[in-house]
């Protein structure tokens, strides 16, 4: 297949898109040589063994929302060019969605932007109402500047969303929603408007709240059958006298339902539950039968319930890895296994599985393509390719559902098509994340010495509908030319050759072909929180940066700066994820899985899936994979949450061991009892390798402690093959204000590189640095962009680096070096970071700059061992002292409000054993950190004085929703 040609890029125009209004994309055909391609062997084999060759379709110096003659940049290395009509939405993702029995209304449960229902009029092909957590001012200025006038709009308390769409009555009188506790009645008037909600509430199990996932109501129209998914249950409501009347035990975590005549088919996606003897890990209180090593289950079911005869057993059909959508056709049911990449064809008159489609289109991979929808026109069924960004249509045997499935070929939607359905003789695919995030600009404030940031931000979240006319068969051969080149799926990305071959190849820094010899045999991998590029680099000239933005420039970020000017600056890389929950996927799997994608909504199941096995691809971890290729690893904190963390330790506690021990201090003091940590991971194969004294994420523990227990066991042990840290203290919100705790990561970060660039090591060393996310930050090209850093002899010096690379890149260049395989099709497919090498080594090693931001600014409590003063003493030391001690205080009329906020950031999850990232509402955690560091003095811009966390306008009182307000 023919290399797609790099276009020159043009500059992001709204109007290019449709502004986020209905687009008329391209009806006609791309050219291009039909392809034929076979589909792969439904067998569930991993990548396999042999070398396989550097990938692929350069993205040359493309930028995220950059519109090229190909499609439109997003940050997860595709390009996306749908066919039929785009209707796009600022709103949020749209995580699940639902059509009007009489086919004229489209409705969407979203996320991330507190709107939690969107319907839009497919007639029309306009959204035309909503409900969510927004406040209605709010809301109707958003749609307004979307374009959208008029827009009904329902204000709700109960954000919660789950990872399935509402469900009509068979009416169409009334839309019924999922929630986190049980369901929520809508009458639905003909306009699309929602009336006022009545909640039915499922009760709590011990601590496992309900997470309603998907409903359908019996033949009758009697009943409605809901999926408890976090009880493994399923319930049986009276809709109209919202009582619960019978409840089904089933596998674990249902998602949707179908019913065949009076038998209801519960897709699990979890599996079976445990057998005696069975190894196991958890999910929201669940032990899933599971493969330890690689982190995954290993078993997916449809259970099957009598409804006609409630005290029938309920039986269970065994499927493939995460069945999430059914279709149903007669009297055959099609099932997605999303995380084995694969459709199950079931009859349901012997509850048989009649055979298994595969969904790889692509021969190189089998792993990563997530089928998450069903759909039927005809004899050709469309499944949607979420990972792909694609449809993959085959063609059945009605009447012979036993027959194979024909391939037909695959094609392009925007960016992760959720779910698919045909109507009204079109087809029409609900995008999760429409164009990425190229919604609204946000605001961010960090504190002092920074000013208010407002760009492109990643909770600039997008949706969109697409919706066509099903092509023939000869133009959908032709579209899957397109979806090839939009997903840098080449021939030649993997490549096979013998060991002998290698054995003849002399060693470079980053290796041609998996297998072939690297010059580089210690890999170091440090992942960091949430700031953009601009945030950090925005000041310095050599690259494309906005210097307004740079809230941690280069007074705050003095060795990150000088790591760049002498190891290169890279100005055009991207994280991939919204949120922590999806970048630490990123960088462990290449991938953030469906499971993860879908849980969005809520988050409530699992955040960050480190301890949620339903979280992991089938093909195991970043580390299980260099290890699966003879190498040897070592963690430090990352992908872990399992804390260990002693009782009554405080931040200043570990800033006095750490800087006592940098100072020429006993190590021993900082393993004492009081600070020693006992960090564990849930995952097995983790767990093995995990150093049990490094901190994980905790905004009480400074990374210079994180460096100084590092330090002993490099000392101590030296380097694995590869090793990964996580250095926590940039994601702000802990005891020191935003600029002290980004200049503590500063500091770790600049000692670290010191360290292994005077050590023995250094020769043959590689540092990659790298933020899970871009969250918290403003960015002029995308909130995507992010500070990256490649430290190395072999590293190209003194250069700015502009070519497009993602997290994705990072972790095949990693791979590539270390000779293990991709994790999936997203990783097989990307560049090496080529460029960001050279094979002349320049051993000169990096001395760390003293920080020039104190290190306590803004800690309320002095460390015993006093404030930071910058080395200086006397009168100078007492200066800084005494800005501390007034950065700290609360004036006296704010008391009340400072300990409400106190008493309301506690319960935060920022510090102590369970601490969890981006747990706190973010408009909350932003006012917090704006009155901190503006003395109390100042309200949140936009309001109109300083509110109490239970006070602040659209945010319901008590919220602690990761996304939603």
């Amino acid at each position: 297949m023919a290399k797609a040609p790099r276009a020159d890029r043009r500059p992001f125009n709204a109007q290019q898109l449709g502004g986020f209004g209905l687009r008329r994309l391209p009806a006609s055909v791309p050219g291009g040589k039909p392809l034929s391609i076979v589909a792969a062997s439904c067998a569930l084999v991993l990548l396999g063994g042999g070398i396989a060759a550097a990938s692929t379709i350069p993205l040359g110096q493309n930028q995220v929302g950059g519109q090229y003659e190909n499609g439109e940049q997003i940050a997860s290395n595709q390009v996306i060019k749908p066919i039929g009509d785009r209707l796009m939405t600022p709103f949020g993702k749209i995580m699940g969605s639902t059509v009007s029995p009489d086919g004229r209304f489209l409705v969407g449960t979203s996320a991330d932007r507190s709107v939690d229902l969107q319907v839009f009029d497919l007639k029309t092909y306009k959204p035309v109402a909503a409900a969510g957590t927004l406040s209605a001012t709010s809301f109707t200025a958003a749609a307004s500047n979307a374009g959208y006038m008029n827009m009904a709009y329902q204000h709700i308390t109960d954000g919660s969303v789950w990872q399935e769409g509402p469900v009509f009555s068979p009416d169409g009188k009334f839309l019924y929603a999922p929630v986190a506790t049980g369901v929520v009645r809508y009458p639905f008037n003909p306009d699309g408007s929602l009336g006022t909600g009545t909640k039915i509430s499922i009760p709590a199990v011990g601590s496992e709240q309900a997470l309603t996932a998907g409903m359908a109501f019996s033949p009758d129209g009697s009943t409605l059958y809901a999926a408890v998914n976090g009880q493994n249950t399923v319930v049986a409501i009276d809709p109209v006298a919202g009582t619960i009347k019978q409840t089904f035990n089933t596998g674990i975590a249902p998602r949707q339902l179908k019913f065949v005549g009076t038998k209801l088919y519960v897709s699990n996606e979890g599996g079976h539950q445990a057998a005696p003897g069975d190894a196991t890990m958890g999910s929201y209180g669940t032990q899933v039968p599971a493969d330890t090593y690689r982190g995954t289950s290993t078993s997916g079911t449809l259970s099957v319930i009598d409804t006609a005869n409630a005290s029938a057993a309920v039986s269970s059909i065994d499927v493939q890895l995460h069945p999430t959508a059914m279709y149903l056709d007669g009297s055959t049911l099609y099932v997605a296994n999303t995380n084995s990449d694969t459709v199950s064809v079931v009859d349901t008159a012997s509850n048989k599985v009649m055979q298994t489609i595969a969904t790889q289109p692509w021969a190189s991979s089998q792993v990563g393509y997530e089928p998450t929808g069903i759909t039927m026109q005809g004899d050709h069924l469309l499944v949607s390719l979420g990972r792909a960004n694609a449809i993959a249509v085959y063609k059945v045997n009605k009447q012979d559902p036993k027959d194979p499935a024909s391939y037909i070929g695959l094609l392009p939607t925007d960016y992760y098509p959720g779910n698919v359905t045909a109507v009204n003789g079109q087809i029409v695919v609900t995008n999760i994340r429409g164009i990425d995030a190229r919604g609204p600009e946000l605001s961010y404030n960090k504190g002092p010495g920074t000013t208010v940031a407002t760009g492109h931000g990643t909770h600039s979240t997008t949706a969109s509908l697409t919706k066509f006319t099903l092509p023939t068969d000869d133009q959908i051969q032709q579209y899957t030319d397109t979806v090839f080149q939009q997903n840098g799926w080449d021939g030649s990305s993997v490549k096979q050759a013998t060991a002998a071959d290698a054995a003849n190849i002399p060693a470079v820094a980053v290796p041609k072909r998996i297998g072939d010899p690297s010059t580089i045999k210690h890999v170091f991998l440090i992942v960091k929180e949430n700031r953009t590029y601009d945030q950090v680099y925005g000041d310095m000239k050599q690259g494309n940066g906005d210097a307004s933005l740079a809230q941690f420039g280069a007074k705050v970020t003095p060795n990150q700066h000088a790591l760049a000017a002498q190891f290169g600056l890279y100005d055009n890389t991207y994280d991939i994820g919204t949120n922590s929950a999806e970048g630490h996927n990123w960088m462990m799997q290449g991938d953030n899985p469906a499971y993860t994608e879908t849980s969005a909504g809520e988050y409530t199941r699992s955040y960050d899936t480190e301890e949620d096995v339903l979280g992991h691809q089938r093909s195991g971890f970043l580390w299980t994979s260099i290890q699966s290729a003879g190498n040897t690893a070592r963690n430090y904190g990352e992908f872990e949450y399992g804390e260990g963390k002693p009782a009554g330790a405080t931040w200043q506690q570990y800033y006095c061991a750490a800087t006592s021990t940098m100072n020429g201090g006993d190590p021993a003091q900082l393993f004492t009892p009081s600070l020693q940590m006992h960090a564990s991971s849930a995952i097995p194969s983790l767990n093995a390798i995990a150093d049990p004294n490094a901190a994980p994420f905790d905004t009480s523990v400074p990374d210079i402690y994180r460096y100084e227990t590092w330090k002993q066991d490099f000392e101590k042990n030296g380097p694995k093959n590869f090793q990964m840290m996580w250095l926590s203290s940039d994601h702000t919100g802990g005891t020191a204000d935003p600029e002290a705790q980004v200049a503590d990561n500063d500091l770790a970060v600049g000692k670290i590189v010191d360290e292994i660039s005077h050590s023995q090591y250094w020769k043959d060393s590689a540092i990659f640095i790298a933020e899970d996310d871009s969250q918290d930050g403003a960015d002029h090209v995308d909130g995507h962009r992010a500070p990256v850093q490649v430290i190395s002899p072999y590293a190209v010096h003194g250069k700015t680096v502009s070519t497009f690379y993602s997290q994705i890149n990072m972790v095949r260049t990693i791979q590539q070096i270390l000779g293990a395989q991709p994790l999936n099709q997203k990783v097989a497919a990307a560049t090496p970071m080529f460029d960001a090498f050279t094979d002349k080594p320049n051993t000169t090693p990096f001395n760390a700059v003293p920080n020039q931001v104190p290190l306590t600014e803004g800690v309320k409590t002095a460390p015993a061992c006093g404030n930071d003063t910058l080395g200086q003493t006397g009168a100078a030391a007492a200066a800084v002292n005494t800005a501390a001690a007034k950065a700290a205080a609360v004036p006296a009329p704010m008391q009340e409000i400072a300990d409400e906020w106190d008493n309301w950031s506690e319960q935060q999850h920022l510090t102590g054993n369970g601490a969890k990232e981006d747990f706190a509402n973010p408009y909350l955690f932003n006012r917090w950190t704006w009155y901190q560091t503006h003395n109390w003095q100042s309200p949140y811009p936009g309001d109109a004085k300083i509110y109490g966390p239970n006070d602040v306008p659209g945010i319901p009182a008590n919220s602690t929703n990761h996304e939603d307000g």
